[in-house]
């Protein structure tokens, strides 16, 4: 039987916290940040969590 891959897009995007909450980047941090404030652009910066509706679909992802 062959292995069980993870998927690509999802080992990227997503980590493992050590009290096994996976971690995400928040979106709109990438391009167009001169009309984003200082205030806004420092929290976008910061790690999120993925919604525990998401998790399972995630954990699917990352083969969890």
């Amino acid at each position: 039987m062959p292995k069980v891959k993870t998927k690509s897009s999802a080992k990227k995007r997503f980590k493992l916290s050590a009290s096994g909450k996976i971690r995400r980047k928040h979106a709109f941090k990438s391009h167009i940040l001169t009309k984003k404030s200082t205030k806004r652009k420092r929290n976008l910066t910061q790690m999120g969590e993925v919604h525990e509706s998401d998790e399972g679909r995630v954990k699917a992802m990352l083969r969890i």
